[in-house]
C-alpha cells in the first residue's frame, strides 16, 4: 500500500493543478468493481462499534479543544482500514475531520490527507454517496483549495451520484472564494430552474464573491437583496461582510458594521471576531488586530478558540500576531495548580518549534513571556521542544542564549541530539554536536561519552583519533572514565590494567566504572582481573586518584563486589576471590568493621565460612569486633549446643548415646546445619540409624549436595539393605541427582522392589523433577526417567507426566521437535501431551507443512473429530474466530461435552470473556450441544468478573435462542443480579432446604445466610463443616455481624462448636478491618490457648491495626505471644519493628521511632530483609512532614556515616512510587551510594511492572539512574507494562527503538508485543505470515467430511488476501 504521506503531485495530474480531483475519476462501473463482498453481520456490528468509538474520541477532542490532532486522526484512519470493510459513516467521519479541525497542519497537507482518505477507503470498498462529496467540498473550502466546480459535477455524474442542494451551495461558495461571480451565477440560475431554495448560506457566499471580485459595494448590497427576498441577514452574513472589509483593511467599515450588528441586537461571538482577526492578518493588516481584540468578551470557551487561532496563525506564518493574541489570555490561565509557577504559552512555543521558526524569534517570544511573568521557564521549555524534535541548529542557538543569560547548560541536554547520530553511526553529526558542546563550555561527561559518542565509532582508539583531529579534548576525566568503563564492560581487563597503570592516568571517580569492573571480574577466570582490582585498591602509588586513597571507597567497592555476585558465582570463583583478598592483605589494604559485617552477612548467607576468614584478615581493627558482632544464637542453636554437651557427657560416662544423637541430628537438620551434621555423623558413625540417614539424605538434597546424598544412600544400603525411605525422600534424591547429571535409575528400581507406596504428593514431586529438567533443556534425563518409572509401573503414564519432554522443545521454540516428542509419547505411552499448545503455536507461526503433519497424525491416531476439535480450539486460542466458526460448522460434527468443558474452564480461569462468548455463539447449532451448560459457563465468568450487564445480555440471548435454563443457571443469574441491586426478571426456584449445605459453595454469602436463617427457623440443623464454611464465606466478604450470627446459630445446634483455624484467622482479620482491635487480640489469645495456629496474614493485620491505634504495648504483647510458634508462620523480620515505629509516630514520639529503626541498621547487617519502605509509605500517605524530615535525616546519616544504604534506598523508591520526583533527585544528590543499590532497583521495577499504569515510574527510575541495569532489561519491563496497559502504539515505538539501537528483545517481550498486535487486530510484523498461508493448511484436512468447510475457508482467504 502507498504511504500515508503521498505528495500532491502523486495524487493529481501534473497537467492540471486547477483540477486536482483525480481521486474521483472512477466511473460508476469501476467504483462497483472495487467494492468487496458484503460484510458479515459480525463485521457490520464491529463497524458500528468502531464508528461509535471513533465518533466519541473525535467528539471529545473537539469539545475539549475545538480541534483534533493529526496523530488521533491517523490512528482512527488506520483502525478503520484494518477491518477491511470501511463503512460510509466511517468515511464521512474521517473526511469531515480533514479541514479546519486540523489547525496545526498547512492547508495543502490537510487536503492531501483528505485525498488519501478518499482514495484508500475507496480501494477498501467504501461506497460514496452525495454526503461524502459534500463533505469533501467542505474540506476544500476550509482549506482554500482551488479546483474546477464543473469538473467536480462531472465526476459525480460519472459515479452516478446525484448532487443535492448542499452540493450546489458549496460549489457556489467555491466560485465565490475565487471571486468568480459569473460561475456562481450559472449555478445559482440552475438552482432556480430546479426550484431549489436559495438559503442564507448562498447569500453569504455571494458577499464573499463580490468582495473578492473587487466590488465591495455590491457585497454590501447583498444584505438588501436578502431582505427583499424575505431572508433577514444573520450573524453569519454580517461575519462574511466583516471579513470582506477585513481583507481590504477597511477598519472604519468594520467598526461601523460592528456597531450596526450591536444595534440590531445580533450577537457575534468571540469566535466570530477571531475570524475577522484571521482575515485581517492574512491580508496583511495586522495593525488593526488590537482594535478587534478590545471587543473580545472572553466568553466561556475563549481559551481553546484563541489557542486554535494562534495555531492557525503560526501555521500560516503569522506568529507575531499569534503572540499578540496569546498575551490576551485571561490571567487565570497563567497560573498553574499551585498558583506560583505560570506556564502560559507551552502550546505556542511547541508549535513554533514544529514550524521551524527562527531561534531569534523564539528567544524574543521567550523573553517577552518571562518579562510578563506569563511563563516561569520559557527558554528551557522551548529547548526541550527543540531537542524532542531533533532540531540541532535551533537547540544550539537556544542554548547559546541560555548561556548568555547565565542559565546552566548540562551535558545531558545534548543527548537527544546525539541519539540519532549514535543510531546511524554518524560520526560527522556527532562531532558537530561535540563542537557545539565545547563552544557552550558543556564538556561531555562520562555518560555522554559512554552511551552516545564512543558507540558511534568502530573502536575507542578510532574515537580518540577522530575527536583529537577535530579539536575535541580527549584527556578529560569524562573521556578517560568512558574509556575505562568501555574496556571494563567489554571484558578487556588487560587493556584496562595497562590504561590505569599509565603515569598520565587522571583522577577519576570509582563510580564511573565500578559496575563494569565487577561484571568483568565475574566474567573472567584469569588472574588479570585480580591484578586490575588489586591496582584499583592500591594506595601506595603516587599518581593514584583521590578516590583510591579513601579507605571507605575501597571498602565500599569490595562490598559491592560481593553484593553483586550470586551464591553460585561466589562458590564458582571462590579460589579467585581468595587470591584477590590475599593480594589486598599483602598490600596492607584494610576495611572498616561495618563493611566487614556487611560482607560477612552476605558470605554467611552463601555458606562460605572460609572466605569470611579471608575478609576478616583485612579488618583494620579486629579488636573492635565485639562478641555482639557475632550472630546471637537462636533458641534452636542453644538446643543444639545443649544436646552436644549432653552427648559428650554420656559418651564420657560410657552410657548409651543413641537417643540423644538422634535428637541432635534432627535439631541440626532443622537448623539446616549440614556441615556440623556431617561432622557429628563422622564422630558417632556407630550411632547412625536408618532414620538418621534419612534425615541427612533429605538435608543434603535440600542443600543441593548430590554427591554427599548419594554417598549416604550407599552407606545406608551397605548397613541395612532392607531399609526403605519414604517415597518423597526417594523423589528428592532423584531430583537432586538428575539436576547434577548423576541420575541412578537403581534408586527407582529400589522403590519398586521395596514396594514403596507412591502418593499423590510423590507424583507431583516427580512432575516437578521432570519439569526442572525440561527447563534446563535436558531431554536425555527426562526420557531416561520416564522410561524407568513407566516401565517399572511406579506410576501410570499421564499427559501431565509426559508433557515435560514436549516442554523442552516448546521452550526453545522448536515446534517440529515438540511435535516429534508428542508423537513419540503417543507411540510409547498412548498420550498426546501439550498437543493444543503445539497446534496453537503452528497456527500462530503459520507453518502450514508442519501443521498438516500434526493434523494428519491426530486424525489417524485419535480420529477425525478429535482433529477438528484440536484445530477449532487452536483457532479460538489464537483469536482466529472466523476460521474457528468454519471448523465447528463442519457437517456431521457432534458436541463433545468434555472437550468443550475443558476450553470453557480454561477461558474462565484466564477470564477470557471474548473467547468464551465466541465459543458459546459458534456452538449454537452444534449437534447435541447442551446450550444451558454453555450459557452456564458464560454466567460463571460473569460472576467472577461481577459483570451484571453481560449477565443480563446473556439472559436475553438465552431467550432469543429459546434455551430452557436449569434451576442452577437461574439461581446463578439471580445471584449476579441481586448482588448488584438489580431486579431479577424471573421467578427464582425455591431451594430444597434438605440439601442446603450442598448449595453453599454456589451461592452468594448473604443469600446462603438467608437460607440458613430459614432452616434454623424451621428447626433444621446442619453439620459443623457447613456452618464453618458459611462463616468463612461471610467473613471473607467483610460481613462480620452475619458471621457472628451464624456462629451463634451453630452453637445452639452443636454443643462445643468451635471455629476452624481458617475461620478464626478470618475473624481476626475482619475484626481489625472493622476497628475491633481489642476483640481481635482476645481472639488471637483464644486461638493459641486452643492450640490453633494463627496465620501470617492474621498476625500481620492485627499488628498493623495496633500500630494504627498507637498501641505499642499491644504490639509487644503480640510479639511475645507468637514467639512460641517459632519460624513456622514465616513472619517478616521487620513486622514488629516497622509497626512499633509507626505506633510511636502515631503517638507523636518520633524520636523513639527513629531510634528503634536506626538500631536495626547500626547493630546488624544491611540485608534486603531489613526493609522500612512500609514506614516511609505510611508517613508519606499521612503527609506527616515532621516525621518524614527526621526519618529522611536518619536514612542519610545511615548512608553517609554507617555505609548502610537500605534505608535511603527505601526512601528513594517510595519517593519515586508516590510521584515525588524532585525529592528523589535531591536524595540522590545527598546519598550518591543509592545509585549502586541495583538489586533493590531491579526488585522495585519487577514489582511495579505487575500492575497497569506503571510506565512513567520505570521511565523516571531509568532517567534518574540510567545504568542500574542493562537496556534490554529495561525494555523488557517496559514492554510488559505496555502489554498490561494495552498500549500498542507505545509498544511499537519501543520495538522500533530497540531495533534502531541494535538491541535484542527477549522472547517473552516479543510474545507480549505480538499479543498486542493480535488484540488490536493488526498483523504481527515479525515471524507472522500472511493470513492466507494459514488457510492452505486446511486444504487437505479431510477430503471426505470437511471439504465444504475447506472450500469456504479458502474462498474467504482469497477475498482477504486481495485486501
Amino acid at each position: 500500500t502507498r504511504s500515508w504521506y503521498t505528495s500532491i503531485e502523486d495524487i493529481l495530474p501534473s497537467s492540471n493543478r486547477a483540477l486536482p480531483f483525480s481521486v474521483l475519476s472512477l466511473t460508476a462501473q469501476q467504483q462497483k468493481g472495487v467494492v468487496k463482498d458484503e460484510p458479515s453481520l459480525g463485521v457490520r456490528t464491529k463497524q458500528a462499534q468502531q464508528f461509535d468509538w471513533a465518533l466519541a474520541k473525535l467528539d471529545s477532542s473537539v469539545r475539549r479543544t475545538g480541534r483534533v490532532t493529526k496523530t488521533l486522526l491517523q490512528r482512527i484512519f488506520h483502525d478503520i482500514c484494518r477491518t477491511g470493510y470501511p463503512s460510509g459513516n466511517q468515511a464521512l467521519l474521517l473526511l469531515r475531520s480533514c479541514g479546519s479541525l486540523l489547525p496545526e497542519l498547512p492547508f495543502a497537507e490537510r487536503t492531501e490527507l483528505a485525498h488519501r482518505v478518499w482514495e484508500k477507503l475507496q480501494e477498501l470498498g467504501a461506497t460514496y454517496d452525495v454526503s461524502h462529496y459534500n463533505a469533501l467540498l467542505k474540506v476544500y473550502l476550509q482549506n482554500e483549495f482551488r479546483f474546477s466546480p464543473t469538473d467536480f459535477l462531472a465526476k459525480m455524474e460519472a459515479a452516478s451520484v446525484q448532487p443535492n442542494r448542499v452540493t450546489y451551495q458549496r460549489l457556489i461558495a467555491a466560485y465565490c472564494q475565487d471571486g468568480d461571480i459569473e460561475g456562481a451565477s450559472k449555478i445559482l440560475a440552475f438552482m432556480k430552474s430546479k426550484d431549489l431554495p436559495i438559503t442564507e448560506a448562498v447569500f453569504n457566499s455571494l458577499v464573499t464573491g463580490h468582495s473578492r471580485a473587487g466590488d465591495l459595494e455590491s457585497a454590501a448590497n447583498i444584505l438588501s437583496v436578502m431582505s427583499g427576498a424575505g431572508i433577514e441577514p444573520g450573524p453569519d452574513t454580517y461575519l462574511a461582510l466583516l471579513c470582506a472589509y477585513a481583507e481590504k483593511g477597511d477598519l472604519a467599515k468594520i467598526k461601523e458594521t460592528l456597531d450596526t450588528v450591536e444595534n440590531k441586537d445580533i450577537s457575534l461571538m468571540d469566535r466570530d471576531l477571531m475570524q475577522i482577526m484571521f482575515s485581517l492578518t492574512k491580508a496583511g493588516h495586522q495593525q488593526h488586530v488590537p482594535e478587534i481584540v478590545e471587543r473580545m468578551r472572553h466568553e466561556r470557551g475563549y481559551v481553546p478558540d484563541a489557542m486554535n487561532l494562534c495555531l492557525s496563525l503560526i501555521t500560516q506564518g503569522f506568529e507575531d500576531t499569534a503572540f499578540a493574541v496569546l498575551k490576551t489570555f485571561p490571567n487565570l490561565q497563567a497560573e498553574s495548580q499551585n498558583g506560583d509557577n505560570p506556564d502560559l504559552g507551552n502550546f505556542f512555543l511547541r508549535h513554533c518549534v514544529n514550524m521551524d521558526k527562527s531561534p531569534e524569534k523564539l528567544v524574543h517570544f521567550c523573553k517577552d513571556l518571562k518579562d510578563s511573568n506569563l511563563h516561569s521557564a520559557p527558554l528551557q521549555f522551548t529547548l526541550y521542544c527543540a531537542l524532542d524534535s531533533k532540531k540541532t541548529a535551533m537547540a544550539v542557538g537556544l542554548m547559546k542564549t541560555m548561556k548568555e543569560e547565565g542559565l546552566p547548560i548540562r551535558p545531558h541536554y545534548f543527548w537527544p541530539l546525539l541519539t540519532q547520530h549514535q543510531k546511524d553511526r554518524n560520526a560527522p553529526g556527532t562531532l558537530e554536536v561535540l563542537k557545539a558542546m565545547q563552544e557552550l563550555d558543556a564538556l561531555p561527561d562520562v555518560d555522554t561519552y559512554s552511551n552516545y559518542v564512543l558507540p558511534t565509532f568502530p573502536s575507542v582508539d578510532t574515537a580518540r583519533t577522530v575527536l583529537k583531529d577535530a579539536g575535541c579534548a580527549v584527556d578529560t576525566a569524562g573521556f578517560v572514565s568512558a574509556e575505562v568503563r568501555n574496556e571494563a564492560a567489554r571484558g578487556n581487563l588487560s587493556g584496562l590494567l595497562s590504561l590505569m597503570s599509565s603515569s598520565s592516568f587522571p583522577n577519576i571517580d570509582l563510580g564511573a566504572f565500578r559496575g563494569s569492573l565487577i561484571v568483568g571480574f565475574k566474567g573472567l577466570n584469569d588472574c588479570v582481573c585480580c591484578k586490575v582490582l588489586g591496582f584499583v585498591c592500591m594506595s601506595q602509588m603516587s599518581h593514584c586518584s583521590s578516590f583510591l586513597l579513601n579507605p571507605d571507597n575501597v571498602a565500599y567497592f569490595l562490598y559491592n563486589l560481593f553484593d553483586g555476585m550470586t551464591e553460585t558465582e561466589v562458590q564458582a570463583k571462590e579460589e579467585k576471590l581468595r587470591q584477590y583478598l590475599n593480594q589486598l592483605e599483602q598490600k596492607n589494604i584494610t576495611i572498616p568493621v561495618n563493611i566487614y559485617r556487611g560482607i560477612r552477612n552476605i558470605l554467611d548467607s552463601y555458606h562460605m565460612p572460609e572466605l569470611i576468614k579471608d575478609v576478616l584478615a583485612l579488618v583494620d581493627n579486629k579488636e573492635s569486633i565485639r562478641a555482639s558482632d557475632a550472630p546471637s544464637p537462636r533458641v534452636s542453636e542453644l538446643q543444639v549446643l545443649s544436646l552436644e554437651k549432653k552427648l559428650e557427657e554420656l559418651k564420657s560416662l560410657g552410657k548409651p548415646t543413641g537417643a540423644i544423637f538422634k535428637q541432635l541430628i534432627s535439631a541440626l537438620c532443622a537448623e539446616e546445619n549440614l556441615s556440623r551434621a556431617l561432622e557429628m555423623k563422622a564422630q558417632y558413625e556407630e550411632e547412625m540409624t536408618p532414620s538418621c540417614y534419612a534425615l541427612l539424605i533429605n538435608l543434603c538434597c535440600r542443600h543441593d549436595n548430590a554427591e554427599e546424598a548419594l554417598n549416604l544412600k550407599r552407606e545406608l544400603a551397605r548397613k541395612d539393605s532392607e531399609v526403605a525411605l519414604d517415597a518423597n525422600k526417594y523423589m528428592s534424591l532423584v531430583k537432586v541427582l538428575s539436576k547434577h547429571g548423576k541420575l541412578e535409575v537403581d534408586i527407582l528400581k529400589e522403590m519398586k522392589e521395596k514396594d514403596v507406596a507412591v502418593k499423590d504428593t510423590t507424583v507431583t514431586l516427580l512432575f516437578h523433577t521432570l519439569n526442572s529438567a525440561a527447563l534446563k533443556g535436558d531431554s536425555t534425563t527426562i526420557r531416561r526417567l520416564q522410561d524407568t518409572i513407566f516401565t517399572l509401573g511406579l506410576v501410570s503414564p499421564s499427559s501431565n507426566l509426559c508433557s515435560p519432554l514436549v516442554t523442552v522443545y516448546l521452550e526453545s521454540g522448536d515446534l517440529n521437535g515438540a511435535l516429534e516428542a508428542t508423537m513419540e509419547c503417543h507411540k510409547l505411552y498412548n498420550q498426546l501431551p501439550r498437543i493444543h499448545d503445539i497446534i496453537s503455536g503452528l497456527v500462530e507461526k503459520g507453518d502450514t507443512e508442519l501443521l498438516q503433519k500434526a493434523m494428519d497424525f491426530v486424525s489417524q491416531e485419535r480420529g477425525e473429530m478429535t482433529m477438528l476439535y484440536d484445530l477449532f480450539f487452536a483457532f479460538m486460542q489464537t483469536g482466529r474466530y472466523r476460521e474457528a466458526r468454519k471448523i465447528i460448522e463442519t457437517p456431521g460434527l457432534r458436541a463433545r461435552p468434555g472437550r468443550l468443558q475443558w476450553f470453557a474452564e480454561k477461558c474462565i480461569t484466564g477470564q477470557q470473556m471474548e473467547a468464551l462468548e465466541n465459543m458459546v455463539d459458534m456452538t449454537a447449532k452444534l449437534f447435541e450441544c447442551d446450550r444451558d451448560e454453555m450459557y452456564h459457563y458464560l454466567l460463571r465468568l460473569c460472576k467472577d468478573t461481577n459483570d451484571w450487564h453481560k449477565a443480563e445480555a446473556v439472559w436475553t440471548k438465552m431467550q432469543e435462542e429459546n434455551v430452557i435454563p436449569r434451576e442452577r443457571t437461574l439461581r446463578l443469574l439471580a445471584g449476579i443480579l441481586k448482588s448488584n441491586n438489580q431486579e431479577v426478571p424471573f421467578e427464582v426456584p425455591e431451594v430444597n432446604y434438605a440439601y442446603v449445605a450442598l448449595f453453599f459453595p454456589y451461592l452468594l454469602p448473604t443469600e446462603a445466610f438467608n437460607i440458613l436463617k430459614e432452616t434454623s427457623r424451621k428447626g433444621m440443623a446442619l453439620g459443623p463443616a457447613s456452618y464453618d464454611a458459611l462463616i468463612k464465606s461471610l467473613l471473607a466478604s467483610g460481613n462480620l455481624d452475619d458471621a457472628m450470627a451464624v456462629k451463634h446459630i451453630a452453637s445452639k445446634h452443636i454443643s462445643g462448636f468451635q471455629l476452624s483455624d481458617l475461620a478464626s484467622n478470618l475473624q481476626i482479620i475482619t475484626q481489625v478491618k472493622h476497628g475491633n482491635i481489642k476483640d481481635a487480640l482476645v481472639n488471637l489469645k483464644g486461638m493459641l490457648q486452643a492450640d490453633q495456629v494463627p496465620s501470617q496474614l492474621a498476625i500481620t493485620r492485627l499488628v498493623q491495626g495496633l500500630s494504627s491505634h498507637g498501641d505499642v504495648q499491644g504490639i509487644h504483647e503480640v510479639e511475645n505471644l507468637v514467639k512460641t510458634l517459632g519460624p513456622s508462620i514465616n513472619l517478616s523480620s521487620m513486622l514488629f519493628v516497622n509497626n512499633t515505629a509507626l505506633a510511636h509516630i502515631k503517638n507523636g514520639d518520633i524520636q523513639s521511632a527513629v531510634e528503634g529503626l536506626e538500631s536495626v541498621y547500626t547493630q546488624g547487617s544491611d540485608s534486603p530483609q531489613k526493609n522500612i519502605s512500609f514506614v516511609f509509605r505510611k508517613v508519606l500517605e499521612a503527609n506527616n512532614e515532621g516525621a518524614l524530615d527526621k526519618l529522611s535525616a536518619m536514612a542519610e546519616q545511615l548512608c553517609n556515616h554507617f555505609a548502610s544504604y537500605r534505608a535511603a534506598t527505601d526512601l528513594f523508591l517510595q519517593y519515586l512510587d508516590t510521584g515525588r520526583t524532585e525529592e528523589a533527585k535531591f536524595l540522590l544528590q545527598r546519598c550518591a551510594a543509592v545509585v549502586e543499590q541495583k538489586d533493590a532497583m531491579m526488585s522495585y521495577m519487577t514489582k511495579i511492572s505487575q500492575k497497569p499504569g506503571q510506565v512513567a515510574k520505570i521511565k523516571t527510575l531509568v532517567e534518574l539512574i540510567p545504568d542500574f541495569t542493562e537496556k534490554e532489561t529495561v525494555c523488557a519491563y517496559l514492554m510488559k507494562c505496555y502489554a498490561l496497559d494495552k498500549d500498542l502504539s507505545s509498544a511499537k515505538a519501543l520495538y522500533e527503538q530497540v531495533q534502531a539501537e541494535g538491541l535484542q528483545l527477549d522472547e517473552l517481550s516479543l510474545k507480549r508485543l505480538a499479543s498486542l498486535y493480535r488484540d488490536a487486530g493488526e498483523t504481527v510484523p515479525f515471524e507472522e505470515p500472511p493470513k492466507c498461508t494459514l488457510y492452505k493448511t486446511l486444504n487437505s484436512i479431510s477430503p471426505r467430511r470437511a471439504q465444504e468447510v475447506v472450500d469456504r475457508i479458502l474462498s474467504m482467504a482469497c477475498s482477504q488476501d486481495s485486501t
